[in-house]
């Protein structure tokens, strides 16, 4: 018991504290609101002079920036690192169709490290302006064909003030003679779109390709269907992402944010609209029937409406048990004029007429079960059927809800690789955005998946680790969260002393047995504590005696017959003493106690 009041004591100290700390903390801005003395004040800062000195963390590993270097044949790699945009084109396009004032691709590209950057020299290409068109495109080394490789494009991208709407994809423009990167506006023919986008709480991770319709050569886009998972951390986290798209020979794909599959699927199936039109399609000319019956059900002609049934019976009557309250004021309207009220100054009859005082609610029926012509309620009339209907019955003639029927597709066409797309032959971003400094960096185009990997671990992975370094460990967060919050430092002890505390009183509060002066004087049979004990003496000095004798015994021989015939003896006697004990302490023979 003891035990447990120390545990209730305690806890109910430490829950004030908390709450006292909690309150603290909360209102920690108020000037003055307790006066310490000035040796405590000292005792305080000497504590935690010396707490901070030994509590402060080891100084985070230094993780240091190489520029990440292709190990193997790649169709475009770009990391930034140099500190221009050697290579790339900015546009000079206008937009068609748009107001000269914002058709412009005056947007800015600037080449710098990021804003809160844990790799000195690493560098990115960042969208510095918002709310304008930004357009800038890079050639490739060679032009890429689809053919037996797969397409790997990869690159990074950082939100660095968030999104709230715009894009952040990529172009792979298509090779064509009239592709002028100087002029890259948003109709410039590409082959592949991909990479994030956003705009209010629409998260979309891009993939689309156009196909050319192989009958009459135009082009169609496609569209990947939308991933399963959730996108939005990607956009508000505001941390760097990798973004890769695998496309490969057999029409499979996949999408990765950050080395994670979060998309994947068949370029014949998981396309809208589907790259292989419908072998058949419905028949324009075909026209429904004039005798085609779509009707399911039907009112019965044999039924007939019942001579008692009263359609033009009002739906509600006056109640006619209805008794006007006592007191109703008949001659008071609800409404009178205000008597305070009085005409504007600037009221002008002529112009608005005769002036009149606004009306109020009638002062004399505020105590009144009402005012003027009282009136019976309405109540439902038992009487009321409403208009009469004959019963719906199933239609014999019921064909159907008619379509028209099916011809063969003259469009139709079967192109069962749709892989092997329009060769590309530049990267571009032509983008709107109405947020600034978006930063893109290590952009690679290749057809070996090691090739992308190795550029990832030396690009993007070199940023996670760094992120990862900067970043406390779980002690250190909870310490700095208990720094901005004082009364966490209760809840971190109650998490730890709880525990302690139940195993301590589960483990040494064991039952006691009660003694025999606790039992209440009743006749139920209690043990009889001192006959037992008495017994123990007994046999204890009779376990003596036979261990004298026994040693006298190797003394004497002679007298060892004697001896041994004087112990069986005792033992006869022994059973018949111990059973009338027995029967004297049995209850039955006990006498009752007189209270």
């Amino acid at each position: 018991m003891e035990l447990k009041w120390l545990l209730c004591v305690t806890l109910l100290a430490l829950g004030i504290l908390a709450v006292q700390a909690h309150d603290l903390d909360e209102d920690n801005d108020a000037d003055d609101v307790v006066d310490i003395e000035d040796d405590l004040d000292d005792g305080i800062e000497d504590v935690e002079e010396s707490k901070s000195e030994t509590s402060s963390p080891p100084p985070a590993p230094k993780v240091t920036y190489r520029p990440p270097v292709p190990t193997g044949e790649v169709y475009f790699a770009e990391s930034f690192d140099k500190g221009t945009l050697d290579g790339w084109i900015l546009s000079r396009a206008k937009k068609d169709d748009t107001d000269d004032e914002i058709a412009k691709y005056d947007g800015k590209w600037e080449v710098q490290d990021m804003k809160e950057t844990k790799l000195p020299g690493d560098k990115g290409l960042v969208m510095v302006t918002r709310a304008k068109h930004h357009a800038i495109a890079a050639k490739l080394s060679k032009p890429f064909v689809f053919d037996t490789k797969p397409l790997i494009i990869q690159y990074e991208v950082n939100f660095q003030n968030g999104i709230e709407c715009g894009g952040a994809y990529v172009k792979l423009l298509s090779k064509t003679p009239e592709l002028n990167l100087d002029q890259f506006h948003d109709k410039t023919p590409y082959t592949i779109m991909f990479g994030p986008d956003k705009c209010g709480e629409d998260y979309k991770l891009h993939f689309i390709f156009r196909h050319k319709n192989p009958k009459t050569g135009k082009y169609e886009e496609k569209h990947a269907k939308r991933p399963d998972a959730d996108l939005k951390t990607y956009f508000t986290d505001k941390k760097t992402h990798l973004y890769t798209l695998v496309l490969n020979p057999d029409n499979s794909f996949e999408i990765l944010v950050d080395q994670t599959v979060v998309n994947s699927g068949n370029l014949l199936n998981d396309m809208s609209p589907p790259v292989n039109p419908p072998r058949e399609i419905e028949d324009p000319n075909d026209q429904k029937p004039e005798d085609w019956d779509e009707r399911p059900k039907i009112p019965d002609p044999d039924a007939v409406k019942p001579d008692d049934w009263d359609e033009d019976a009002p739906a509600k009557i006056a109640d006619e048990n209805a008794v006007k309250p006592e007191g109703w004021l008949d001659d008071e309207p609800e409404y009178v004029a205000d008597p305070d009220a009085e005409k504007p100054e600037d009221w002008d009859e002529d112009m608005d007429g005769e002036w009149e005082a606004p009306q109020i609610a009638n002062p004399k029926c505020e105590t009144a079960p009402g005012c003027g012509t009282w009136q019976r309620p309405m109540i439902d009339n038992p009487n009321y059927k409403g208009k009469w209907k004959p019963p719906m019955i199933d239609n014999v003639n019921y064909q159907g809800i008619w379509k028209p029927r099916k011809i063969p597709n003259p469009d139709f066409f079967e192109d069962l690789e749709p892989f092997k797309m329009t060769p590309f032959s530049a990267v571009g971003l032509e983008l709107w955005s109405m947020t600034s400094d978006i930063f893109f960096d290590n952009f690679i185009i290749c057809t070996e998946r090691a090739v992308a990997d190795d550029w990832a671990n030396d690009g993007w992975g070199l940023k996670k680790a760094a992120d990862g370094a900067a970043e406390p460990g779980v002690v250190g967060q909870m310490m700095a969260a208990a720094e901005e919050r004082p009364w966490l430092w209760v809840v971190y002890i109650l998490t730890v002393a709880l525990p302690v505390f139940l195993v301590v009183l589960f483990c040494c509060s064991g039952k006691k047995q009660p003694s025999a002066a606790e039992y209440k004087k009743t006749d139920a049979p209690q043990p009889d504590v001192v006959d037992d004990e008495k017994e123990e003496e007994k046999d204890k000095g009779e376990k003596e005696e036979e261990e004298e004798e026994e040693d006298a015994n190797e003394e004497k021989p002679g007298n060892a017959s004697q001896e041994e015939e004087e112990e069986e003896e005792e033992e006869d006697r022994k059973p018949a003493s111990e059973e009338e004990e027995t029967v004297n302490r049995s209850p039955r023979n006990r006498k009752p106690r007189k209270d």
